[in-house]
């Protein structure tokens, strides 16, 4: 289970057993001040008012076989409620990389 911060360039997940934190993807290369102009990360949260998750990350590929978009679904450990909670797009490559960074 995991607790996450999000916003329109990505995503960082925080174990909410032993506290460790990842960025999902490239996350990491925009997550500063710079790059949020206005769009600060936030704590992703359920309707319910939970604010765990279990998640899963999409890659969508292009036609040259590099990741285009990246997606963040995420669902409640309470009710179950699934959603969408960030997803960004991709310009360069090359973009391996991505796929074991989540």
């Amino acid at each position: 289970m995991f607790l996450f911060l999000v916003n329109a360039s990505g995503a960082e997940r925080r174990c909410s057993g032993c506290g460790s934190c990842a960025f999902i993807a490239d996350s990491e290369e925009y997550w500063n001040e710079e790059s949020w102009e206005g769009d600060e990360p936030g704590g992703a949260g359920c309707p319910c008012g939970s604010e765990e998750f279990e998640a899963a990350v999409a890659f969508s590929l292009g036609g040259d076989g590099l990741v285009r978009w990246v997606t963040v679904g995420l669902r409640c450990v309470k009710d179950g409620f699934c959603g969408v909670y960030a997803d960004w797009k991709i310009d360069y490559g090359p973009t391996d990389h991505l796929l074991t960074m989540v």
